[in-house]
């Protein structure tokens, strides 16, 4: 549940910045947001079976407990969960893509290939033999999907079109969306490394993946603060920059962080404030433009 609020930033700040381009349409806002949602709970269920059938969920597992984990769902409930959610997400985006482009037949066949690839990756993140969250890959995906594809695909849903500052917003979401996985594997450190799911940070090592995490957050405040100036934001549209002072003192408190379970604690802080900073660049560029 902590990762909702963080799926839909990508889609607010591409929202925000169709705004700078004098584009917007309520309907399509909100077919995007629910489709969002729709593939965010395909890949929370995929996640939850996948590692629960692999035993990844375990007794030594930091963190809520999950359905499978704990008896509440069996395996076949999941798997009808995860069927009938991506029946539902695949019509919310049928009726998205009917919506943004009606019109423009090859704009439809490529979104359609791209939502099919987001069904993809949410469930192959853990579920089957070539799981490739398993393989070290999860931070590429999550950067790709989370970031370039939900920002610049939400934006091309208004506008038609890209320019190439667009890419910088778009890594900031990707980037902090990937600081929050790699926050997840640092919790899950010691039980991931003993039933072989080679995370990024299994391949690190905390140390490095500390390191990693730090400049994944200022690559993140640069990339937005340099697009603002690009665009010549006015100052209220800074204003969500201030969501940096708390990642700030995140990461001095990820520094000195020795015991994995209190690395459980951050994740909500990067994934709230990735909220509200898409939040605030939301309503900066839509409210006040």
């Amino acid at each position: 549940m902590r990762t909702l609020p963080l799926s839909v930033s990508g889609i607010l700040v591409g929202s925000g910045m169709a705004a700078i381009y004098g584009q917007s349409d309520r309907l399509v806002f909100i077919l995007a947001i629910i489709s969002t949602l729709g593939l965010q709970i395909i890949s929370n269920l995929a996640n939850d079976y996948g590692d629960g059938v692999k035993g990844t969920d375990n007794d030594e597992r930091i963190g809520p407990q999950r359905a499978l984990q704990s008896g509440s769902l069996s395996r076949k409930e999941l798997r009808t969960g995860i069927r009938i959610s991506v029946f539902i997400t695949l019509s919310f985006i049928g009726l998205l893509l009917y919506t943004a482009f009606n019109g423009y037949p090859a704009y439809i066949l490529l979104f359609s290939v791209l939502g099919i690839a987001a069904i993809w990756a949410a469930i192959k993140y853990t579920v089957g033999d070539s799981a490739y969250g398993y393989k070290g890959l999860g931070d590429l995906f999550v950067f790709c999907f989370f970031g370039l594809l939900s920002v610049l695909g939400s934006l091309f849903l208004f506008t038609k079109a890209l320019g190439w500052p667009d890419v910088l917003p778009a890594i900031t979401v990707g980037l902090l969306s990937t600081a929050v996985l790699n926050l997840n594997n640092m919790r899950d450190y010691t039980s991931d490394s003993r039933v072989g799911k080679n995370t990024l940070v299994v391949k690190l090592g905390i140390p490095q993946a500390k390191a990693y995490h730090f400049i994944l957050l200022l690559i993140s405040l640069l990339c937005m603060l340099f697009f603002l100036m690009s665009v010549e934001a006015e100052w209220y549209q800074f204003l969500c920059l201030l969501v940096f002072i708390p990642l700030t003192l995140h990461a001095l408190k990820v520094r000195q962080i020795q015991s994995p379970v209190d690395f459980d604690p951050e994740l909500k802080k990067v994934a709230l404030s990735t909220f509200f900073m898409a939040l605030l660049f939301y309503l900066g560029f839509n409210i006040f433009l």
